[in-house]
């Protein structure tokens, strides 16, 4: 999902605009999670890029987007820019497990 998002929009309150703008983005990772993995794929990791106003995008990870929502929202910007990109992702073994 590549989209910038207005965050006003006449004839509706700031907050609902905002609270549909994050119903978006969990909808989103929630249809992809759901995705079948391919071969040899553990989970579906994601880029993700958020960009307030005219500024350049900055990379978040995934838990982090609602909160930059929020600040984009504090900061009287116009829009925001989010990008999510659905990647496959392979878990790593941890060499120092700890042995009960």
């Amino acid at each position: 999902m590549k989209k910038t998002f207005p965050l006003t929009n006449p004839g509706h309150q700031p907050p609902r605009v905002i609270a549909a703008i994050k119903n978006d983005v969990r909808k989103y990772v929630k249809r992809e999670r759901r995705k079948a993995l391919p071969e040899g794929v553990d989970f579906w990791d994601f880029k993700c890029q958020i960009g307030h106003g005219q500024a350049a995008p900055e990379p978040k990870h995934v838990e982090e987007l609602i909160a930059a929502i929020d600040q984009a929202a504090a900061s009287q910007c116009a829009t925001v820019y989010i990008e999510i990109l659905a990647t496959p992702g392979h878990r790593t073994s941890t060499s120092g497990a700890v042995e009960n």
